[in-house]
């Protein structure tokens, strides 16, 4: 029996392969295309992410090959985010291609021994009290795989999902928007960035050999997956501008709305879902990609417990409950920047407002945070004032027995960690029945003079901590033995 099938091969389902190979799972995954598609759909990981992927240190790899903007995209003020001063080691978003962000992940699973099956189709699913059976379609018939875990990452429309009965609440698309990547036939015709006319706007991004083209559809069809042509692209560009500006060559059509979905469980029995499948919303704040990746890590140290039998009970309902939290909050980001952009004079007073608030450098920052997830916190035992207690701790510059090192570096592992800067054993000691599941590292921290011990979650966010003003032993146990289970 397979331990963990994982159905679609998208951004959130490869690093979740990532992350239990990391843990040492027995991984499968299936991807109905055979092939990675001809188009990209985003060119963006936000701080959040970047932080989030450093703690595995597989950051610098995306890095290396993207472009750095100090802000975060936000759509509907005319304001500029600044990531400046945010709560991040990453303070910008990094352009790179959707695309390239799957092949260094898909290439880092497969190093990791993750098992990818393109080509293998989902056609459903039955579940029991002790595994998941999935029928796979593929060229040459079907077959079944019989896995402990099941964990739809297969999108919008996920077969998952629906096979497993969960219902997906949320608000019908009432506005549409057409994308088209396509060339110029005067590449001076159309600067970078947002040309204003007399029937509305479009946006344009350039990029190697062609530009990518955003405008409203002012003329949706009554089926809204009707395809997209050039010349419906033309026409609405035209509209917008109140002048032409031929496009030609298209290279990818598409049309998205409004939508906004949340799937009212995360985990049903042993099925789970991650990524689009768990919810859909407008693209506003370029945040799709990120929120994948987060659910992704969040989930993957959780579901490898619980496959090992090391987890605590009830360990992956706090999935639903910390990443559905964060999804509801990313579904009213987006919709909000939707009602922002809106041409209706009776939201110009809160546009007004809210500009005038992101004019201040404390009201900017928090802005940014709120829109990329750098402010996300997640509910901890035992609960303390402490602003670092549920949120991802810093990259910490460290000195250790073998060296300097970071933070980041110490939970590469895929491992809890639990860091005494004390200079003492006491801490250690106490810890001592979780050293199968937790590092207990011995380190010092020039840069953090009252910070005397922190606890972190294999995912990077505090569970526990002890300072000057608050030494809480038994909160080191009960975050032990909330999120690692009992001592060995």
């Amino acid at each position: 029996m397979t331990e963990v099938l994982i159905v679609g091969a998208g951004p959130a389902g490869l690093l979740l392969a990532v992350e239990l190979r990391v843990a040492g799972v027995d991984t499968v995954m299936v991807e109905r295309h055979a092939q990675r598609p001809g188009f990209c759909r985003g060119f963006n990981l936000n701080a959040r992410a970047l932080d989030l992927l450093a703690r595995r240190g597989l950051a610098d790899k995306f890095i290396g090959e993207g472009w750095q903007v100090p802000h975060a995209p936000f759509s509907g003020l005319p304001v500029t985010l600044t990531l400046a001063g945010a709560h991040t080691d990453h303070p910008y978003s990094l352009g790179i291609p959707q695309t390239r962000v799957e092949e260094i992940l898909e290439e880092h699973a497969l190093d990791l021994g993750a098992d990818i099956r393109r080509g293998h189709e989902l056609r459903a699913l039955e579940q029991d009290p002790e595994s998941v059976t999935a029928t796979i379609a593929t060229g040459d018939g079907e077959y079944r795989v019989r896995a402990a875990y099941l964990v739809g990452c297969d999108g919008g429309r996920s077969t998952v999902r629906k096979q497993a009965g969960i219902d997906f609440p949320g608000t019908e698309a009432t506005r549409f928007t057409l994308l088209g990547d396509v060339e110029l036939a005067d590449p001076d015709a159309l600067p970078f960035g947002v040309t204003t006319g007399p029937g509305g706007a479009v946006f344009v991004i350039p990029r190697p050999g062609y530009v990518r083209v955003i405008t409203s559809d002012g003329r949706p069809p009554a089926d809204k997956d009707a395809p997209v042509t050039l010349d419906l692209l033309q026409t609405a560009v035209d509209d917008a501008l109140g002048r032409h500006v031929e496009l030609r060559a298209a290279r990818w059509l598409t049309r998205f709305g409004d939508a906004a979905r949340q799937a009212a469980e995360y985990v049903r029995g042993r099925v789970i879902l991650a990524g689009d499948a768990a919810h859909i919303h407008p693209p506003a704040g370029a945040i799709g990609v990120n929120v994948a990746l987060d659910d992704a890590f969040n989930l993957g140290w959780k579901l490898a417990a619980t496959v090992r039998g090391t987890a605590p009970a009830n360990l992956l309902d706090s999935y639903h409950a910390e990443r559905h939290t964060a999804g509801a909050q990313v579904l009213a980001n987006t919709r909000a920047q939707v009602l922002l952009g809106d041409a209706d004079d009776r939201l110009a007073p809160l546009t007004d407002l809210l500009t005038r608030v992101a004019g201040h450098p404390a009201g900017n920052r928090a802005f940014a945070e709120t829109i990329t997830g750098l402010d996300t916190r997640y509910e901890m035992r035992p609960a303390t004032d402490h602003p670092w207690l549920g949120r991802l701790a810093p990259d910490l510059a460290l000195t250790t027995d073998a060296g300097r090192t970071s933070l980041a570096e110490l939970l590469a592992s895929g491992r809890g960690l639990l860091l005494d800067l004390t200079g003492g054993s006491a801490v250690r000691e106490s810890a001592a029945g979780w050293a199968d599941r937790v590092d207990i590292v011995p380190a010092t921290c020039p840069d953090q003079p009252d910070l005397h011990a922190i606890l972190l979650r294999p995912d990077g966010h505090t569970a526990w901590l002890r300072t000057a003003d608050h030494d809480d032993a038994d909160g080191l146990h009960q975050a032990l033995r909330h999120w690692h289970g009992a001592a060995a």
